[in-house]
């Protein structure tokens, strides 16, 4: 039995010649690699971990600085933009000629744009993806001393100096990142997105409804119809500054294209890849909407203009303790997971270039099956995965202490690459697997969307930008 061209071929002998025998393997794909096995659901927990971040409790403030009108539509934008633009770039998954599967999103663009968009897209694609891996770190780091802070405000009273470092957990959740990191690939840690996916449920509606709580009992703070007013403490270029920033948070707040193309190469082929895809997105992005609503008009409702940067980690409220604690908790957990999300497609990326660098290498390729006595646990041991992935953890985690305002710089790379990568690409790329001519009426409206993202790119980078020479100046 040979391989060609993907398919497993097996020649007999008989009277008449070879006669050829195409052989399927139930446990190999229609390319020789092992069957897959991702289904709706599991795809769409891997979206909604990659989506639904701490961020979300962030997004009062959002749109504490637009106002009602402005913050609501906003939400409801975003959310139609990027379920529109993640089920074009769904589309670039299998190549239109071949049917071949494209991997990973540069694979799609490049199959699509060619070989310079390829290269543009994976700067943007894994400048975001380390980013997000490092800033989750320190994320998690402040959740947990968030959990800290809170037992000892409850002790000693909401006016004490409750002072506690960071570093100490920051190496703890590298350290078990770095046992995460063993999971051979995305698709074998479902599980970890759909524990992921019901921690941020459960901590965006502790967030709820701690906000709830405060508008029925009469004491919701002042709002406005154009969100925070200028006046005594804000000037008129401090609000525009604010207003970029929250258009910038709420707009990448939705974006998980950088993993979308991976995420659907987990689904299994018993289906059309494309439709159980485009279904994924549809629960995805309308339960983020719905959370993301929530926690929005809650949270400003509750807080009104004096909104929090975040309602948890930020001490927007300090009673119940226990349940604060909890949130925070779920939070953490909840990174924990998102972590290997971000991390898997880098991981696998450079590992498949190793492979292909060095086939015949022990070192590289060879799996050591870990078995206690006679029975087999169903995972292995790879040396060269083990000292790479560790590496990159140790990394990133060195990082994160290093530079403890990276997530204002988080905030720029995010900025700069969600146009590219969730609107720009899949737009171009339908465009060309579509033939749609230029003026018509359909590439108007494509490139009206196109535009218009941009825009919210580059006001929300220059917010970023001052945001994060805010940040330099107060660590000066």
């Amino acid at each position: 039995m040979e391989e060609v061209d993907g398919q497993f071929i097996q020649f007999v002998e008989c009277e008449s010649g070879l006669d050829i025998h195409k052989v399927v393997r139930e446990d190999l794909d229609d390319d020789g690699r092992p069957k897959r096995t991702g289904t709706m659901w599991t795809a769409s927990a891997h979206i909604i971990t990659a989506v639904i971040g701490s961020g979300v409790l962030s997004l009062a403030w959002a749109v504490a600085q637009l106002g009602w009108v402005a913050g609501v539509a906003s939400l409801l934008t975003y959310g139609c933009i990027t379920f529109y633009s993640s089920n074009l770039l769904a589309e670039c998954y299998r190549s239109p000629g071949t049917g071949k599967r494209n991997y990973t999103y540069m694979e799609a663009v490049k199959d699509n744009l060619g070989g310079k968009m390829n290269f543009a897209c994976g700067m943007a694609q894994y400048a975001n993806l380390n980013g997000l891996v490092v800033g989750y770190t320190v994320t998690a780091a402040i959740s947990m001393v968030a959990i800290e802070k809170s037992n000892c405000f409850h002790r000693r009273g909401h006016e004490a100096s409750c002072e506690v470092s960071h570093r100490p957990y920051m190496i703890g959740m590298g350290i078990f990142e770095i046992v995460l990191s063993q999971i051979p690939n995305i698709e074998q840690v479902w599980w970890l997105s759909i524990m992921a996916s019901i921690m941020s449920f459960g901590y965006s509606s502790i967030g709820s409804g701690l906000a709830l709580a405060i508008i029925l009992s009469g004491h919701g703070q002042r709002t406005t119809v154009t969100g925070v007013e200028v006046g005594p403490g804000l000037t008129a270029a401090r609000k525009m500054w604010r207003m970029f920033t929250a258009l910038g948070d709420i707009a990448i707040a939705y974006s998980y294209s950088p993993v979308l193309i991976e995420v659907q190469d987990t689904l299994s082929s018993s289906k059309p890849e494309i439709k159980v895809m485009k279904k994924a997105n549809m629960i995805s992005v309308a339960a983020t909407t719905v959370f993301y609503m929530m926690c929005g008009c809650l949270g400003y409702a509750a807080f009104g203009n004096s909104a929090p940067g975040n309602m948890l980690i930020g001490f927007g409220f300090y009673e119940p303790f226990w349940l604060i604690d909890l949130a925070n908790i779920f939070i953490v957990l909840h990174l924990v997971g998102a972590y290997q999300v971000m991390a898997q497609p880098v991981f696998c990326e450079v590992e498949s270039l190793c492979r292909r660098k060095w086939p015949k290498s022990e070192f590289v390729n060879r799996e050591y099956p870990i078995k206690i006595g006679r029975r087999n646990l169903n995972f292995s041991i790879n040396l060269f995965r083990l000292v790479w992935r560790t590496m990159y953890v140790v990394v990133a985690t060195g990082l994160a202490l290093a530079l403890p305002f990276f997530n204002d710089l988080l905030a720029l790379i995010g900025a700069v690459s969600f146009w590219p990568l969730t609107v720009y690409f899949p737009i171009t790329m339908y465009i060309s697997r579509k033939k749609i001519n230029r003026a018509t009426i359909r590439w108007f409206m494509l490139q009206f969307v196109n535009l218009l993202s941009l825009l919210i790119a580059l006001v929300a980078a220059c917010g970023s930008i001052e945001g994060l020479g805010e940040a330099l100046r107060i660590i000066k």
